[in-house]
């Protein structure tokens, strides 16, 4: 796994939902027991914890912004940080399937 194959999964995410209104992000996911904002929220601190393991950073919990049309760009942010960190290929392919689960559940 690289980080440009990361890089498409995340694009594919965010061209899903990327337009979405506010009603949207508050439907239930499937399985219905948490928002797709809340589950999106989740996927950007999981990319962001995997991210500070990489570079050997302290974890931080990832602030809900705002607004939860702005959490296509929080999940942009968070994958290039991730890419950046240089991690193994086996955390590339580990963040890659959370967003394609993330993906498949909304």
């Amino acid at each position: 796994m690289s980080a440009a194959e990361l890089d498409r999964a995340v694009t594919l995410l965010v061209r899903q939902i990327g337009h979405w209104q506010q009603p949207r992000w508050s439907a239930s996911a499937r399985g219905g027991n948490v928002s797709r904002a809340d589950l999106v929220h989740k996927l950007v601190q999981e990319l962001a914890d995997l991210a500070a393991d990489a570079a050997g950073e302290p974890r931080r919990d990832v602030p809900r912004l705002s607004g939860d049309l702005v959490l296509p760009d929080q999940l942009r942010v968070v994958a290039a940080d991730l890419a950046r960190a240089d991690p193994p290929e086996s955390v590339l392919a580990e963040a890659a399937d959370a967003v394609a689960r993330t993906r498949s559940a909304l």
